[in-house]
């Protein structure tokens, strides 16, 4: 088990799906909704949030800027 565990807050609202940040997380974390936001665009979510060890390559390749990644010791590690 990762002794960092990580959060990904998305705007769900900005997020214009475009999906290089599900492409860019190593570990499956991130996909697109079926649903979509006020703007119509499939935004992207955690569907795996177990996975997530804070990597934050989801957060540079976001072109609108729409990702925030939270750290935090895993107290299960």
């Amino acid at each position: 088990m990762s002794k960092i565990k990580g959060t990904v807050l998305i705007d769900t609202e900005r997020c214009k799906g475009c999906d290089l940040c599900v492409v860019a997380c190593p570990m499956q974390v991130l996909a697109l909704a079926p649903e979509v936001n006020g703007k119509g665009y499939h935004y992207s979510r955690m569907v795996r949030p177990e996975a997530c060890t804070g990597c934050t390559s989801c957060a540079s390749v976001c072109p609108d800027s729409c990702i925030e990644v939270y750290r935090q010791k895993n107290p299960d590690a």
